[in-house]
């Protein structure tokens, strides 16, 4: 059987981020992939094998994808790296100014790692490093080449055995994600910025979808949600609204994130993008859903059920509501109708 290749991106965080923010930033991050592994306290990890489909993009577009969405929505810049395993990732992150990417292919791992000196290996302390320098052996090239039965009689069995490993950019640990987060994070940032109040209200309530969607993914409900608008000039406005009771129903959040907007009375601000964040979360089986004898609110919820299998089926465009569509336009540039999503 053909093992499939891992693409781990390691990203350094240039800024000290307090306890909050640093979650915030992995849930940011688990936007784009649920293989998220926090490396306090500047620093996070994806693997982005499965996401990579998904969004349909290179290994490298998506750790750009990464960088911008901590960029715009938190003004932090970041350095990259990109590899087949965590140790080379992080390595190549290591090995990047900031703003920069450093790909290093499965295929050439060796190779980049040959020249470099071995203190840069994870776990090769002074000591390991000033013993394997007596011997000559300053670079990792030289301890790959090494015959493995030399290097354990000046290592000892086992740091030799991993070392050799770790020489030859060999890796097998796997992203780990932390337990679910305390809340969900939806964002949308703008091409350019936006002023246009239909757009913005088609913006909030595709947040909202995502948010049911992965609520209903997650098998969690929400008890209250917060929408963040951030402007041209770098300054934010914050709403927060408590919902009725906890749900998971994409029509409820839309109906409160909405009502959150309209609260913030945008105007014609210069939005750049929306964050919405639902927090007090909690397991569905615990949900306590009051008894309607509207048979429209059961449709609707079999019409998401639906959908949400679609989506998993045939990706995240399959379905989605009809009013986060764009209208469709003739040859002269009219407006002309709205097309029906899914």
């Amino acid at each position: 059987m053909t093992t499939r290749r891992r693409h781990i991106a390691h990203l350094h965080l240039h800024t000290s981020l307090t306890e909050d923010q640093y979650g915030d930033i992995i849930e940011l991050m688990s936007g784009i992939t649920p293989h998220v592994q926090a490396v306090p306290p500047n620093a996070v990890q994806l693997d982005l094998t499965s996401a990579l489909r998904y969004f349909g993009l290179s290994p490298y577009d998506a750790v750009q994808l990464a960088k911008l969405r901590l960029k715009a929505l938190y003004g932090i810049d970041s350095s990259a790296g990109l590899a087949g395993n965590r140790m080379v990732a992080a390595m190549a992150a290591d090995a990047s100014t900031p703003g920069e990417t450093t790909w290093v292919p499965a295929e050439r791992a060796a190779e980049w790692l040959y020249p470099r000196p071995v203190a840069a290996l994870p776990g090769i302390g002074r000591v390991t490093a000033t013993t394997l320098g007596r011997y000559g052996l300053h670079t990792i090239g030289q301890v790959a080449d090494l015959p493995p039965v030399t290097l354990q009689r000046l290592l000892g069995v086992g740091q030799a055995r991993l070392l050799s490993e770790r020489a030859r950019g060999r890796d097998p640990r796997l992203v780990t994600p932390s337990e679910p987060a305390a809340h969900l994070v939806a964002d949308l940032v703008f091409d350019r910025d936006c002023l246009d109040p239909a757009q913005q209200h088609r913006a909030v309530l595709g947040l909202a979808d995502q948010v049911g969607q992965r609520l209903r993914g997650e098998a969690r409900i929400t008890g209250r949600l917060t929408l963040t608008a951030r402007y041209a000039d770098h300054s934010s406005t914050t709403r927060t609204r408590t919902l009725p009771e906890p749900t998971d129903h994409s029509p409820v959040l839309a109906a409160a994130a909405l009502g959150v907007l309209s609260s913030l009375g945008l105007q014609r601000a210069r939005v750049r993008a929306f964050t919405l964040r639902a927090d007090r979360l909690r397991p569905a089986a615990d949900a306590c859903r009051q008894l309607s004898l509207d048979s429209a609110d059961t449709r609707a919820r079999a019409a998401e059920a639906a959908a949400d299998r679609a989506r998993r089926r045939f990706g995240p465009d399959a379905v989605r509501p009809a009013a986060t569509a764009r209208p469709v336009r003739d040859s002269r540039g009219r407006g002309v109708s709205w097309p029906m999503a899914g």
